[in-house]
Order: C-alpha cells, then structure tokens, then sequence
C-alpha cells in the first residue's frame, strides 16, 4: 500500500513537471561597498534574465548623484587559483570579480583597485520601502547565482 502511493505520487509529480513551461529566472544580485548615501559607495548589480547572464550594471558617488554605468561581462578568469570572472567599464577598464566567503573581492591587474563588496539588501527597512522581487533575499541565495552563471 505504502509502496503504490509513493509510486503514485512520483508519476504524479513527473507528469506536472513535465507539461508545465520551463521558468524563466530573472534574478539580480546586488552588493556594495562603501556608506549608502556618501562619496565612497559603490554598488554592482548582477542580472540573469531568461536563465542567462544579461547585464551588470555599476553605480558610485553620493545619493542623487550616482553615476550609473553598464559594464561587459567578459567571462571567466582566474587569479591567484580562484576562479572568478571579469567585466570591463565603459572606459576600458577591466576588473576582476572573485569570490571570497560570501562576499566579492574586485580587483584591477594593476593592484591600485581592491576591494571587497558584501550582499545588499533591496527592500523595505522598518516597514518604508518597496519590496524588490528579482532581488536575491539573502547572501546565500546571491552567491548561488554568481556560482551558478558568473563564476561557473
């Protein structure tokens, strides 16, 4: 008896599975460095849209004067034995993203850049705020995505 339901149950989870449309995963990943709001805040934003990676987009400066920019995702690199990827600037600079822990380090082959980003939340704090629905929850859930389409 125990055996026909679960053997039920798994062809019934097969079938829905298998006739329902595959999901198209828009998702970003957001981290900064720096005090939101002052002259040293940096932020990255890593989008994957339609299961692929799509833009990075990269912003600094004060609040309400940010300076937005899009840069190139230029794949896979590996420095110092850690994989991580690279992406170039509008100007033609090009840094490199590694992982460490769950934070970014971003570094340029000159050693004047260096720095470590950490998760950012995008979403109400104490109740002001919206809510970002692409946005990653959590650094976790962040990381994965880089694993899973940056860095793989």
């Amino acid at each position: 008896m125990k055996r026909s339901v679960i053997t039920i149950l798994t062809g019934l989870t097969l079938t829905i599975l298998s006739t329902a449309p595959a999901l198209a995963l828009n998702q970003v990943a957001n981290y900064s460095t720096g005090t939101p709001g002052a002259e040293n805040y940096e932020h990255f934003s890593f989008w994957i849209k339609d299961n692929q990676v799509r833009e990075i987009e990269y912003a600094y400066g004060k609040a309400g004067r940010l300076k937005p920019l899009t840069l190139k995702y230029l794949g896979h690199a590996t420095l110092n034995g850690v994989r991580g990827f690279q992406v170039r600037f509008p100007n033609a600079l090009v840094l490199t993203v590694l992982p460490q822990g769950q934070q970014l380090k971003v570094v340029d082959n000159k050693g004047k850049y260096a720095k470590t980003f950490n998760w950012e939340y995008e979403g109400p704090i104490d109740g002001k705020g919206t809510f970002c629905q692409p946005c990653t929850q959590d650094e976790t859930t962040s990381m994965q995505l880089l694993s899973n389409y940056y860095f793989k």
